[in-house]
C-alpha cells in the first residue's frame, strides 16, 4: 500500500507561520501580496510567484516549497530485510508504527502502535520473530493508541523518554543505546513537537534506519506543538546529521531518506 505525503502546501505555511508567530496581515505586509492571496494560499492555492515570495519570510527554501505544491514529488521505495511499516487510521489522518528486526536472530524491536497493532502482531507471530519490547517515540494518542495489545499479545515492556513524564513504561534517558540480536539501537532527544519527542536510530541493516516519530516527515516536519525553535534545532542536529543513505520512519507519511530530505524539505533544504 503508498502511503500519502502527510503535509501539503499548505499545511507547511501554516506551520510554519504559527511557528514564527506571523499571522496572514503580516505575511501580506512583508511579502507584498494581497491578503486574500495570503488566504488563499493557507487554503492550497498554490501559485510558484507567491510562494516564493513567502518563502523567505517563513524561512522556508523556495526551490523545496515550490515542489512541494507542484504535488508530484515522491521519495524512493523502501524495501529492505528487518524492517516493516504499520499504517492504521487515526481520525482523518494515518499514522505509522514500525518493527525492526534482526533476520538472523529474529529479535525484534517494536516502535510505536499506531492505533490498531494487530496487524503487527499477526506479522510478527507469523515470521516467529521475538518482540522484546514497545519503544516509544513520543506519547501522542495516535502513536501509543494500542500498546495494551502489544503487552498483552507478547508479554514485553514498554520504552519510553523520561521528558514525556508518562505515567506507564521504563523511563530512558537521551543517549541511551540497547542492543538486539545485531542491532544497535541508539535514542537521541529531538523535541519541540513534544516534550520527550525521541529518534532511534538503528543500525545493523543494510541501511541505518532512524525511527524519528513526528519529528520529521517527507518534505515537511510535525508542528512545533511545545517549541517550534527547538523542534527545528534538534531535528537539524540530530537527523541531518546522520549518514544521507539513512532511512527516515515518520510517524505519518512514507519513508524517506536523508539524501532526499535535504533536497525537497523546504523547513530544511536551505541548509544544504
Amino acid at each position: 500500500m503508498e502511503i500519502s505525503i502527510e503535509d501539503f502546501y499548505e499545511d507547511v505555511l501554516a506551520k510554519s507561520a504559527r511557528g514564527l508567530g506571523l499571522s496572514a496581515g503580516q505575511l501580506a505586509e512583508s511579502t507584498g501580496l494581497e491578503k486574500e492571496e495570503i488566504r488563499g494560499a493557507l487554503r492550497g492555492e498554490f501559485v510558484e510567484e507567491q510562494a516564493r515570495k513567502l518563502a523567505p519570510v517563513l524561512n522556508l527554501d523556495a526551490d523545496a516549497l515550490v515542489l512541494l505544491g507542484e504535488k508530484y514529488w515522491r521519495p524512493l521505495p523502501v524495501d529492505i530485510p528487518g524492517l516493516a511499516c504499520f499504517n492504521t487510521p487515526f481520525e482523518d489522518m494515518e499514522v505509522n508504527a514500525f518493527l525492526l528486526w534482526d533476520p538472523a536472530t529474529k529479535d525484534a524491536a517494536i516502535f510505536d502502535s499506531g492505533t490498531d497493532a494487530s496487524g503487527m502482531i499477526e506479522f510478527i507471530r507469523s515470521k516467529a520473530l521475538k518482540a522484546h519490547g514497545v519503544w516509544v517515540t513520543h506519547t501522542h494518542r495516535d502513536h501509543i493508541e494500542d500498546l495494551q495489545a502489544i503487552v498483552k499479545a507478547f508479554d514485553c515492556p514498554i520504552h519510553v523518554a523520561e521528558k514525556e513524564m508518562a505515567n506507564f513504561g521504563n523511563a530512558f534517558s537521551a543517549g541511551t543505546s540497547f542492543h538486539l540480536g545485531g542491532l544497535h539501537i541508539e535514542t537521541r532527544l529531538t523535541w519541540g513537537h513534544a516534550m520527550g519527542g525521541t529518534t532511534f536510530v538503528a543500525t545493523g541493516l543494510q541501511r541505518p534506519v532512524a525511527i524519528v516519530g513526528d519529528a520529521l516527515f517527507a518534505q515537511s516536519m510535525g508542528g512545533g506543538m511545545v517549541s517550534y525553535k527547538d523542534a527545528l534545532s534538534t531535528t537539524f542536529s540530530e537527523i541531518f546529521s546522520l549518514p544521507e543513505d539513512t532511512i527516515i520512519c515518520p510517524g505519518h507519511g512514507p519513508m524517506t531518506s536523508v539524501a532526499e530530505e535535504k533536497k525537497v524539505n523546504p523547513f530544511f533544504a536551505a541548509n544544504f
